[in-house]
């Protein structure tokens, strides 16, 4: 049985104590989105905004695309089923495109890739392609996170009796505070910061687990020559082959 337009609708909120600017919201991923056949957004107040959508392809889309963001602010969509009370569903999962770095020789496999997609959050896709593209040495993971809970930083793996660690990196990751690690906020709305007083504390998270955008680093070149760097055709291929060839950066 064909699905009606009903049921090719959104709930959504953005992750803020700010104020949204409805209409700007609207015109920004109305534009952003450019839909075949377009969408309607409605404020259902209490923060809440309902996204309906003319066809199913418009829908899925909006949705594989995610993590979509506002000014910095990260908006949560779910899919809103008949019957549904649109200001009664849970906003709090995102789907966000992890790279998994330093992760040892001989270890990339999707079993891991599950495990630490697991540990993450929850794990919902494996990027095999991502292997050997552009040089790239990490694993590509899509993940659902809890925005109630602490990113993930990095965690331990045994290689050949050796312990290491892996680091998370997070794509299109926006706002953050790196006290607690928790998106949507900074200082000013950190329950946790606040608990502890005036007292000047070392922040346990940093810029590092926002991966750099993959359009950017498709736009280096291995036949450029930075200043500096050796003019002997052995030393500069070397440098190339072992540290940035084909675009890829040592992180």
């Amino acid at each position: 049985m064909q699905r009606e337009v009903a049921d090719y609708q959104l709930v959504g909120c953005f992750l803020t104590a700010s104020i949204i600017n409805f209409p700007a919201m609207k015109s920004t991923l109305a534009n952003l989105w450019h839909l075949v056949c377009g969408v309607q957004i409605r404020d259902l107040g209490e923060k809440r905004y309902l996204f309906k959508f003319f066809h199913y392809m418009d829908m899925e889309r909006v949705l594989k695309g995610l993590p979509w963001t506002f000014n910095n602010h990260l908006l949560i969509l779910c899919k809103l089923k008949r019957g549904e009370d649109p200001l009664k569903i849970p906003l709090v999962f995102v789907p966000f495109w992890v790279q998994i770095h330093d992760v040892p020789v001989g270890l990339f496999s999707e079993n891991l890739a599950i495990q630490l997609g697991n540990f993450i959050g929850v794990f919902l896709e494996y990027d095999a392609s991502n292997l050997g593209k552009e040089n790239r040495n990490y694993m590509r993971i899509r993940v659902q996170i809890g925005v109630r809970k602490p990113l993930r930083r990095k965690k331990q793996v045994m290689s050949c009796g050796i312990c290491s660690y892996v680091k998370f990196k997070y794509e299109r990751l926006s706002l953050f505070y790196f006290f607690c690690g928790r998106l949507g906020h900074n200082d000013s709305y950190c329950e946790a910061r606040m608990m502890m007083g005036a007292d000047i504390i070392e922040m346990g998270w940093d810029l590092s687990l926002r991966a750099p955008s993959r359009r950017a680093l498709a736009m280096n070149s291995i036949w450029l020559r930075e200043e500096g760097e050796s003019k002997s055709e052995g030393s500069w291929m070397g440098n190339r082959t072992v540290g940035q060839g084909w675009g890829f950066e040592r992180e």
